[in-house]
């Protein structure tokens, strides 16, 4: 047995839906959830600025003793999962293998992939789908405006649906016939997401998928926790807005939100250590 808590982090509220999963299927664990509040979004930004702000928030976690380490952002995960796995001491799962495993068996070989411009620049869906079945169509996406609007809570009226409709329309008309929804944020607009692309469509959650992978490695380590199950949390700005957030989303009461600066906490770091 292992009482230490899991590590989670994202760019902001995203990585409440990975968060809600794990709680759900592994209601004994501890859990830390950071999100990088103060620069949210990461997946407008570069890759040396993704990998730099991924590593300060895996450091962090590391540093408050968590025994895993799960990367709740699909655009972390997509360019600085390697780097993570190099650098900390602790285990480190991501999102997208996960989704790509799912993908794989719930498509009739047509995907489509959804994301942040960052995730769809790395096309690591696509290189890990086609590392499996080289016969795929494949198609990509990029949504930026899915952020923001699922940050502000707008996630089911009509700006959401005319911007869900921008979005998605090519990749219905190309027949997709499964769509990973490449971003922690997306699912909070599954319900516009599924309207514009017809229930037909197999919607691909990183974040079900993600809670058993996490699961089935505290089976092989015999590292589940004792319980009793606790989550804190943990921001870079916005606390109390954050809470507000959290306890709806979670229906659970989350306590005093803890604040961090990030970039004075990694002024420690020896120099050189954050270069990719």
């Amino acid at each position: 047995m292992d009482s230490r808590p899991i590590g989670v982090f994202d760019s902001g509220i995203g990585g409440l839906t990975v968060l809600k999963a794990l709680r759900e299927r592994l209601p004994d664990e501890t859990f830390l959830y950071l999100g990088d509040t103060a620069r949210v979004p990461y997946g407008t930004k570069g890759v040396a600025t993704i990998r730099r702000f991924a590593l300060q928030a895996a450091r962090y976690l590391e540093s408050r003793g968590v025994k895993r380490l799960v990367v709740a952002c699909n655009t972390a995960s997509s360019h600085a999962i390697d780097l993570l796995r190099r650098e900390c001491s602790v285990p480190v799962e991501g999102v997208v293998e996960p989704g790509v495993q799912a993908a794989l068996e719930a498509t009739r070989g047509h995907v489509g992939v959804i994301g942040t411009p960052a995730t769809i620049a790395s096309d690591r869906y696509g290189e890990l789908l086609r590392q499996v079945r080289d016969d795929l169509r494949i198609e990509n996406q990029h949504c930026p405006l899915f952020v923001p609007l699922a940050e502000e809570g707008w996630t089911d009226d009509a700006i959401a649906l005319s911007v869900a409709e921008r979005y998605l329309a090519g990749l219905r008309r190309l027949g997709v016939d499964t769509l990973i929804l490449g971003c922690t944020h997306y699912p909070l607009l599954k319900g516009v997401i599924s309207q514009v692309m017809g229930d037909e469509v197999v919607l691909v959650d990183s974040a079900l998928v993600l809670a058993e992978a996490v699961a089935r490695d505290l089976d092989e380590d015999d590292a589940h926790s004792p319980g009793p199950g606790q989550v804190k949390l943990i921001v870079s700005d916005m606390p109390q807005r954050f809470g507000e957030i959290s306890r709806r989303f979670l229906d659970m009461d989350v306590g005093e939100v803890e604040v961090v600066d990030l970039e004075l906490q990694a002024g420690s770091t020896p120099a050189g250590k954050e270069n990719p």
